[in-house]
């Protein structure tokens, strides 16, 4: 095959864990062009990887060079020898089948079956329903059907010189050299409020983080989390618990600050899969989401969830007491930070009390 168009998913979470199946590609067919076609918001996440000839972005409100005609154009231009649709979505099939790619690889599902040249049938319940589990391995099967080998479960980032710069500006700045270690911290959640650990419990783990450990703390954030994380910041009253909340922050310069980390605590959240795709040790928070759907098999992560019994309710703002979350107090979360820390990098801080 010469050209193979890659439809991304659309969260940046879920376009880490496609990455063992892009590679997969890749590594399968060396001389062909892959072409990513992705919503604008999550290209970056792949900024920096040798992986693409080209990236057609696609977004069906944006600017007309952006929307599906465009797209469909662009497919039909170069001339597509298949497309792995990672999307479920009846659309992304339906502009690969006009786009004339010749194979369209994808599950069978809302109705987009006849679209498609290779169907999957996906995991259900015994309602029919989809039945929770990982999405890493759905990928995996996609790839795999086109041809591929066991793309394994391997994640894989990459930073560009100016994702470095910038991260080398922040550790500069902050002098976050001299400590002994540097504890992340990732309170985002673009799902929706029902995803967010309370922001006084961030601010009270940070301050007890780095009074206990003697390192720093970096609070990492996007446009939208930048009170919070200076709210984070002003709760935890140490002087060594920092924020990006004053920088040009960028998908590009968490992903180099992540890579930097000796350990991220993070809802479940993009930045939770940057750190296991830079081998970084994390601690993950999950409250209304399944944990099966994400499962990574990542050996440097704790996953901590309460089980009450409205949950996991897959709801994107919590309609009672969001007690998934607050019921994961402090002391859970410190407690397997600590316990992570002590297995990957044993003895490398001493502890205060």
């Amino acid at each position: 095959m010469r050209n193979i168009a890659l439809f991304l998913p659309n969260w940046i979470g879920d376009v880490v864990m496609a990455t063992p199946a892009i590679r997969a590609v890749r590594d399968r067919w060396p001389q062909a062009n892959l072409f990513a076609v992705c919503k604008p918001y999550v290209a970056a996440t792949l900024e920096g990887s040798p992986w693409f000839a080209g990236t057609i972005l696609y977004d069906r409100k944006g600017p007309k060079d952006r929307r599906e005609v465009a797209v469909i154009r662009q497919l039909r231009t170069r001339g597509m020898d298949a497309a792995v649709l990672f999307p479920n979505s009846f659309r992304a099939a339906m502009i690969a089948a006009l786009g004339r790619c010749r194979r369209r690889v994808g599950f069978n599902r809302y109705g987009r079956g006849f679209l498609l040249t290779d169907k999957l049938a996906y995991a259900k319940d015994e309602r029919g329903k989809p039945k929770p589990c990982p999405v890493i391995d759905d990928y995996n099967r996609l790839v795999v059907k086109l041809g591929t080998d066991d793309p394994g479960y391997r994640m894989e980032l990459f930073t560009t010189p100016t994702d470095e710069a910038a991260a080398d500006r922040v550790w500069n700045d902050l002098k976050l050299h001299q400590y002994p270690e540097v504890i992340g911290l990732n309170s985002s959640g673009a799902f929706g409020a029902s995803k967010l650990w309370p922001t006084e419990y961030f601010a009270k783990l940070a301050g007890d983080l780095a009074r206990r450990r003697g390192g720093a703390v970096l609070v990492v954030c996007g446009p939208n989390e930048r009170e919070t994380a200076k709210a984070i910041v002003a709760g935890a009253g140490h002087p060594n618990v920092f924020s990006l909340a004053d920088r040009p922050v960028s998908i590009g310069l968490t992903k180099a600050c992540v890579k930097r980390l000796d350990l991220l605590v993070t809802t479940d959240s993009g930045p939770r899969h940057f750190a296991a795709a830079f081998d970084r040790p994390v601690v993950s928070l999950f409250g209304p989401t399944f944990i099966e759907w994400t499962e990574t098999y990542f050996a440097k992560a704790i996953n901590l969830q309460k089980k009450v019994p409205c949950g996991p309710c897959q709801l994107r703002v919590c309609p009672t007491d969001h007690r998934c979350m607050t019921e994961l107090t402090v002391d859970d979360v410190r407690t397997a930070s600590e316990e992570l820390l002590e297995r990957v990098t044993p003895r490398r801080v001493r502890l205060v009390g």
